[in-house]
């Protein structure tokens, strides 16, 4: 099938690649022009026949938001615009009914995988109605790891998004679990060789897991992390996965630790949070601020 791609930063370079790998045809639009494949919006709706499916890959907010409001005066009824960037699931409910009016289709979908899943494939998690998500299932199939697993209809439009921030709220409080343990043990004056002891958990061991691996991946590089600096950001997501569980009076104290301990690598250089961002490193290609 064809598809429109806007954004071909770095997941959404590689996403290009890997759908085209299945043999679709993708036409992408990009504001750096030695990327982009058409030079405008227009140009890339006008080389796609219709029904047309546009996959929007920019950041949240008001990226977004401009693009979804320039397609809603390109598209044709019928088409589809899928969301995959980190929006705020509420958004997607907003976007949904502004295309709607002019019968375009909206599918939110949440991409997991970082700059790893051009070889890998990416972790979907996508909201909308059956028809739409139809309309876009030979790139989900696309996109998707190999095998059964990997990709989800979440449910109706936010599902996706929704789904991928709690994702993301889970993530922080494992990097956390691993960064404080990391600490520990370079602490105490009997372990001599932490970076081992990390390794020999990638085997037989109940907290092994890829985060694990990309943790001695990081330490292989720089054992003791000296090279970077203990700041981490933090995307918004692990907020508002906090945000909505006050809403719906559900209890994370771990997400909600970790996404603190973020806000205290800000004040200090943190031994944890060089961790934490070795590791955000290792699976997304996140910026690090180096010692100076």
């Amino acid at each position: 099938m064809e598809l429109g791609l806007v954004g071909l930063g770095k997941m959404g370079g590689n996403m290009r690649e890997r759908i085209r790998r299945a043999g679709h045809t993708v036409i992408g639009y990009d504001r750096n022009p030695d990327v982009a494949d058409v030079h405008s919006l227009e140009e890339l709706v006008g080389k796609l026949k219709g029904p047309r499916v546009i996959w929007v890959m920019v950041p949240a907010g008001a990226a977004t938001q401009s693009t979804i409001d320039e397609l809603a005066d390109l598209l044709s009824p019928g088409d589809v615009v899928v969301d995959g960037g980190n929006s705020r699931w509420t958004d997607d409910e907003k976007h949904a009914v502004e295309l709607g009016i002019k019968d375009i289709g909206f599918v939110d979908c949440g991409v997991s995988g970082g700059v790893w899943g051009l070889e890998n494939g990416y972790a979907l998690m996508y909201g909308g109605t059956d028809e739409n998500v139809a309309k876009v299932q030979p790139i989900f199939d696309a996109l998707k790891p190999e095998g059964d697993f990997g990709s989800v209809h979440a449910g109706k439009v936010g599902a996706g998004h929704f789904a991928k921030m709690v994702h993301n709220g889970i993530e922080y409080a494992m990097m956390q679990a691993y960064a404080e343990g990391w600490e520990l043990l370079e602490k105490v004056d009997s372990v001599t060789d932490v970076r081992e002891v990390f390794r020999s958990w990638q085997e037989g061991t109940v907290i092994r897991s890829w985060l694990l691996d990309l943790a001695v991946n990081a330490l292989d590089d720089d054992e003791h992390l000296d090279k970077l600096r203990g700041f981490a950001a933090d995307s918004g997501e692990g907020r508002w996965t906090v945000e909505a569980a006050i809403d719906n009076a559900v209890p994370l104290p771990a997400i909600t630790a970790s996404l603190f301990a973020r806000f205290a690598s800000r004040q200090d250089d943190s031994p944890q949070m060089k961790m934490i961002a070795a590791l955000r490193n290792q699976f997304g290609g996140h910026a690090v601020e180096n010692k100076k």
